[in-house]
């Protein structure tokens, strides 16, 4: 049964009531800071009521809830604490010129990369690089804008299509040939490990390769003689897939058994230049990424699979690779020619003659050899005979051969 409480002890009740919640209020961390209002304000009210009036009131970012990450418009306007200047610099006279190319104001950008390095644009001070098929623009110092005109001169400044590459790829067997070549060979200092570099004039390169012609580990991958577009990179590559099973697959009934999954692995090298030469066509600049791929043997590795409740033996191949890699800048005098040699490397060729050799399989084991690239790069005079090299000054070059490093 219940009794109804006397009014005097529902007030009492009442008054304990609210002193305890006041009291829990007042001790409470998380107090508000104003007083929410009764009823929903306009907006016009709203923006009087803020510390800055109404341009007090921008729309809120958004703001990744994880991270905290806090985003803002900045000045408006591009630091120059550095003595930062735009400049605009017209690439028409070049790439106007140059057709079946896409994008050839890239070459540009990589020529810039490769003098002034990628943390020049990066890092402090603030520095823009961009370019499209008219204009290249540029923020930067002036210390930097120097260099830029110099090498967007070398581009503009020459006939983008009067340039030829002599290319021999060659492998000996025995790095012993320089014993017989040392007073042919004038050394260059070369950044990249076990790679040597040497120059030779004219001359001399005929009677090195007469002494390699009569080797019998001498072999002649690529010999070309092309035009080629000033400042643009050219690939060449000879390659072939070697083919392997590198793993079994379940065939979609579940029980019939497994079908094989093909790997496959380009044998062979393939070669990047991109060579620029200097506004008064006297040196080289040029930019080699060389890679060789060979194939040493598939490793076998027995696998048991069940078919239709039966274990049967099977096995996939795992290929044991030798790969080498180039990547090296070098500039020379245009009247020369550079030797380089990669060292006893994997061997992008087989056992016996013929360019295309190294592409039958190796199994077992893989061969090394010493390949060896002759490179000769010449402006071509107009009118004139063709691959000529033209000297603008009297005398032999005096420019001292050097590695421009990696890039």
């Amino acid at each position: 049964m219940f009794r109804t409480l006397a009014p005097a002890a529902v007030a009492m009740c009442l008054l304990l009531g609210n002193a305890l919640a006041a009291r829990a209020q007042t001790n409470s961390p998380f107090q508000p800071t104003t007083t929410l209002p009764s009823a929903p304000q306009p907006l016009d009210e709203i923006k009087k009521q803020l510390p800055g009036g109404s341009s007090a009131l921008q729309p809120v970012q958004p703001r990744d809830g994880l991270s905290g990450l806090k985003v803002s418009k900045g000045s408006g306007t591009l630091p120059n604490q550095h003595g930062q200047v735009w400049r605009e610099y017209d690439l028409t006279p070049y790439t106007s010129r140059i057709k079946d190319v896409a994008k050839p104001e890239q070459a540009v950008i990589d020529w810039i990369l490769r003098e002034t390095g990628t943390e020049t644009w990066f890092s402090t001070p603030l520095g823009v690089l961009s370019a499209d098929s008219s204009t290249l623009r540029v923020y930067h110092t002036q210390e930097v804008q120097a260099i830029v005109r110099d090498v967007v001169e070398r581009f503009v400044g020459c006939d983008p299509q009067t340039q030829t590459l002599k290319l021999r790829i060659i492998t000996i067997s025995n790095p012993s040939w320089r014993s017989h070549a040392v007073s042919l060979l004038k050394p260059v200092d070369v950044q990249s490990s076990g790679v040597d570099a040497w120059l030779l004039s004219h001359e001399n390169a005929t009677v090195l390769l007469d002494q390699f012609k009569k080797r019998a580990d001498y072999k002649e991958l690529m010999s070309i003689s092309q035009s080629v577009i000033h400042g643009q990179s050219l690939p060449l590559s000879q390659t072939q897939a070697r083919n392997y099973t590198r793993w079994l697959k379940v065939r979609p009934d579940g029980w019939s058994g497994y079908d094989p999954v093909a790997g496959a692995v380009d044998e062979g090298f393939k070669l990047e230049l991109s060579p620029l030469m200097s506004l008064d066509g006297r040196t080289v600049d040029a930019q080699f990424k060389c890679t060789i791929d060979q194939v040493e043997k598939l490793v076998n590795v027995p696998f048991d699979v069940v078919v239709g409740g039966q274990t049967q033996r099977s096995q996939i191949q795992v290929p044991q690779l030798v790969s080498w890699r180039l990547s090296e800048r070098f500039r020379w005098p245009a009247d020369q020619v550079l030797l380089l040699s990669c060292g006893v490397v994997a061997s992008p060729t087989g056992e016996t003659g013929g360019a295309l050799a190294f592409l039958r399989p190796l199994e077992g084991r893989g061969s090394r050899s010493d390949a060896l690239m002759l490179i000769e790069y010449s402006r071509r005079i107009p009118n004139g005979p063709a691959d000529k090299f033209q000297n603008n000054a009297a005398g032999s070059v005096s420019t001292n051969p050097v590695s421009r490093g990696r890039y």
